[in-house]
């Protein structure tokens, strides 16, 4: 026996399976008459058509339920394993030639630097400041519903023929730890069809251009059907109007919800969003470096620790990156542990390499920085500039 869509109404009883046959969208002419322009029409389905769903109570268009908390853990939690031993944390300053090489590189890269400073100044002293940035990444998965809405064109419609999983129940590939990603799912068993609520069913709504009538003013004769020479307007042929060309004269278009089909096929999506929650701390240096140039640089990885919960960095020689893992990583279990699922987290600590370099050049004192991996420079009072202009 072949099985009839389920058709729900805007009654009280939508979304759920309705006995017996509805009406078809397919029986509709295709030139039936549309709606008219201030009909009141839904302009959706009810909010609460999913509140007899377990779980998925609130569920409305474009994820206005919000995110839905992660179910309590059946098992216990993973306990935190022992950090990694601690490496050692003695990092060697640069070479006074290396310092140099970076200074000429940094002079020979902008177009009105004179090279003579970098290549000919006496560098007088080398200071090191070498900094710390602890980075602390929490990988979460958060699961959110919405209902969602098609053309339908007899896709599978599965509403209540079992039960409806759980929004955790349903099942979803994981990416690679700390890779973000969006997965959306329909979830099973609450697909079920409708009338389209733009067009009641009708296929067609009125066009926007002519307010459904067909026709517009003329606009050579301005809707006088002569022209200005008291001749008959051509365009029109004397009518004063003309057929519209949005809707070929027709007053109607192809509905663009159901795309003419008359019906939609209404279920529940599911989406679910694996995010790289990473947030850093940079141990303040007296160097007069601007802390936002190290953000464009890396350094060299001294500590990583990746497990399912880190410990908060023990034995570090600088007190104010101890407190900081300690106080970040409480901070991320306390904010995403009530909206999403901790999957797995992540630890480091980098030393950003930075050196102040004073130089002598032609009897006055200046200074440069070199820093980060890359040997990045920075020199706000280079003494041998030029305003170039181009003719």
């Amino acid at each position: 026996m072949e099985r009839t869509p389920i058709v729900s109404d805007y009654g009280s009883n939508y979304g759920t399976a309705s006995p017996g046959y509805a009406p078809s969208a397919a029986a509709v002419p295709a030139m039936a008459a549309a709606p008219a322009a201030g009909t009141n029409a839904p302009s959706a389905p009810p909010a609460s058509m999913f509140d007899n769903v377990p779980g998925y109570e609130g569920t409305v268009a474009g994820g206005g339920g919000g995110y839905l908390p992660p179910p309590m853990p059946t098992v216990p939690m993973p306990v935190p394993e022992s950090g990694p031993a601690q490496p050692n944390w003695h990092i060697p300053s640069i070479t006074e030639d290396a310092a140099r090489e970076a200074f000429v590189s940094y002079a020979s890269s902008k177009c009105c630097y004179s090279t003579g400073p970098a290549k000919d100044g006496v560098i007088t002293s080398m200071e090191p400041f070498n900094t710390y940035r602890y980075r602390l990444e929490t990988f979460t998965e958060s699961r959110s519903t919405e209902w969602s809405q098609e053309p339908f064109t007899n896709q599978p419609v599965d509403a209540f023929i079992q039960r409806v999983p759980g929004p955790w129940e349903v099942a979803a590939q994981t990416p690679a730890f700390f890779q973000e990603s969006t997965q959306n799912i329909r979830v099973p068993y609450t697909s079920s069809v409708k009338p389209c609520h733009m067009c009641l069913g009708m296929r067609r709504t009125p066009c926007k251009e002519c307010a459904g009538c067909g026709t517009k003013v003329c606009w050579v004769c301005n809707g006088t059907g002569f022209r200005q020479d008291n001749d008959r307007c051509m365009h029109c042929s004397g009518r004063g109007r003309e057929n519209c060309n949005w809707c070929s004269g027709r007053g109607s278009n192809d509905c663009q919800t159901c795309r003419g089909k008359g019906q939609l096929l209404v279920f529940i999506n599911l989406k679910v969003q694996w995010t790289n929650n990473k947030e850093d701390f940079v141990v303040e240096q007296s160097s007069g470096l601007r802390m936002e140039s190290l953000s464009k640089v890396s350094g060299r990885e001294m500590f990583r620790d990746c497990q399912y919960m880190v410990y908060p960095v023990m034995g570090f020689p600088d007190p104010a990156v101890a407190q900081a893992s300690e106080r970040l990583i409480r901070e991320h279990q306390s904010r995403f542990a009530q909206t999403a699922r901790i999957l797995q987290q992540r630890h480091t600590i980098e030393l950003i390499p930075v050196t102040r370099v004073t130089y002598s050049w032609k009897e006055k004192s200046h200074i440069y920085f070199v820093f980060g991996n890359e040997m990045s420079v920075k020199a706000d009072d280079y003494p041998a500039t030029c305003c170039c202009s181009v003719m």
